[in-house]
């Protein structure tokens, strides 16, 4: 169940469009929120407010920050919606987002995605490594983020994305289900993709949750399961389905060590479709393990499995002055990880 709190905003510590953080004072040292400003409107120091504080008290990995639920200084507030699309239906921060489906009367037919290469990813922070791969291969390509609601539901929240977007490394956003504040707002991933190739004029479609993964040490209950519908939708619209490997040679669990046991069973069980998996040609026992891990779990059959040369990625990282983790990890701590997320967005740049 959640817990509340309330207390008094201190300090402004950052804001951009739909997100502010900030220091609040609820009884003892100064405690970091986030608002989402497109569900409760903004704040300012002084203003008393309600904070969600379940996900600190929990100590989850995305944790670390309470959310504001209310600003008390306002009796009431609202935001005109675009149109009649709900999100976040049938709880008390339900917002009216509209729709592109609603919007765009030449998606009413559309059936295909005409090729469209997709990537898809179940870690956030992989995009990044997509989309740089991307974009190292191919400059002029443009590149779609579509933001699935496995995980973190507002786009706003992910620095991530704020950063590729400055650095002209993603060139236009989609939410689809109940996540919100992409370019463009979709009621269904199948939309998501029509709208990347019909709308947004995309050439690459990289699909991922947003920040927040979640799983529970069992085969079936991680949210990263849905690499195999997002495979499958891209096969049932005639796309380009590529999917990425989550590996790790530096997880100390052993279940994450080589290809994670995540990335065997989306592929394994809930991908219906023969699709094609990127595997970076790193050498060595590296990119040994990889394919001895894909080939005890026989995916190497149901599946095509194609080796991609791949760019420095941690120096690509650097060159674009980008910082990233991925499980309390730096890229150069972890580079496998990234290079099969690299590997997957060469293969996806290319014609």
């Amino acid at each position: 169940m959640p817990s509340f709190r309330s207390g008094v905003v201190t300090e402004l510590l950052a804001q951009r469009e739909g997100l502010q953080r900030v220091l609040v004072d609820l009884g003892g040292e100064p405690e970091r929120a986030y608002v989402l400003t497109r569900l409760t409107g903004d704040v300012a120091p002084g203003d008393h407010v309600v904070v969600n504080t379940t996900a600190v008290e929990l100590g989850l990995g995305t944790g670390g920050w309470h959310v504001v639920h209310w600003n008390l200084a306002r009796s009431a507030w609202s935001e005109p919606g675009p149109g009649h699309i709900i999100k976040g239906r049938y709880t008390s921060l339900q917002a009216d987002v509209g729709s592109a489906e609603e919007h765009h009367a030449e998606l009413a037919d559309i059936s295909s995605i005409d090729g469209l290469p997709v990537v898809a990813s179940a870690l956030h922070s992989q995009v990044a490594a997509i989309a740089v791969a991307a974009k190292h291969t191919r400059p002029a390509i443009r590149v779609a983020y579509v933001m699935t609601d496995g995980a973190a539901l507002p786009l706003a929240l992910s620095d991530l994305v704020a950063e590729l977007r400055s650095r002209g490394l993603i060139d236009v956003t989609i939410t689809c289900g109940h996540a919100f504040g992409g370019d463009y707002e979709t009621v269904s991933l199948y939309s998501a993709l029509a709208v990347a190739e019909h709308l947004a004029n995309a050439d690459l479609a990289i699909v991922a949750m947003g920040p927040g993964i979640v799983g529970t040490n069992t085969r079936l209950g991680f949210s990263g399961i849905e690499l195999g519908p997002i495979l499958d939708a891209t096969v049932g619209l005639g796309g380009r389905p590529i999917a990425t490997l989550r590996a790790s040679f530096a997880d100390p669990r052993p279940r994450h060590q080589g290809v994670s046991h995540h990335t065997i069973t989306a592929l394994g069980i809930a991908t219906r479709s023969r699709v094609t998996i990127a595997v970076p040609r790193v050498g060595g026992e590296r990119e040994a393990r990889l394919r001895s891990d894909l080939q005890a779990a026989a995916l190497d059959d149901r599946h095509d499995v194609v080796a991609v040369d791949v760019p420095d990625i941690v120096a690509e990282f650097a060159a674009h002055d980008l910082h990233i983790t991925s499980m309390g990890r730096a890229a150069a701590d972890d580079p496998i990880l990234f290079e099969c997320a690299a590997a997957a967005g060469v293969l996806g740049a290319l014609p």
